[in-house]
């Protein structure tokens, strides 16, 4: 396996059945579309906080970097600007690496995101590290935690 997307495990989903994986639109396309796993009904200057109940698998140096879709511009932007997934994300103790998208109305009207809408794309990168750069500490949990 050197990437892909799977399921978390049960015990970590956030919605009920089965959560549509990421995919790319066109044979060409260089990032994977994700899904809402159900309806959301999102107010001006709320963020909705979807949880895919999917987790991305990648070799050590990779990263996934989330960014909302173009289509959704003007409506929402991601709460956090940009989203990045750690290869070390996949699979922790505390959420199985559940990837959970956070999207921010920025518009003056009601949104309405729908089950199986696309929501947000996501791109494998590779990148480099650092002669000096921390290359010892461990992962100690799952959202948010790799600055405890």
């Amino acid at each position: 396996m050197i990437r892909g997307f799977e399921e978390v495990k049960e015990e970590f989903k956030k919605t009920e059945g089965s959560p549509i994986l990421p995919t790319r639109a066109t044979k060409k396309a260089m990032a994977y579309d994700f899904y809402a796993n159900k309806d959301y009904e999102v107010k001006p200057n709320e963020i909705c906080k979807i949880w895919t109940d999917v987790k991305a698998y990648m070799q050590d140096n990779e990263g996934l970097i989330l960014n909302v879709r173009s289509s959704m511009g003007g409506k929402f932007m991601l709460a956090n600007s940009q989203g990045w997934i750690d290869s070390d994300y996949y699979g922790n103790e505390s959420n199985d690496g559940n990837i959970g998208i956070f999207l921010l109305n920025i518009s003056d009207t009601v949104q309405y995101i729908h089950k199986g809408d696309r929501i947000a794309q996501g791109m494998f990168i590779n990148y480099l590290i650092a002669d000096n750069g921390n290359l010892d500490k461990e992962r100690i949990g799952g959202f948010g935690s790799t600055n405890k």
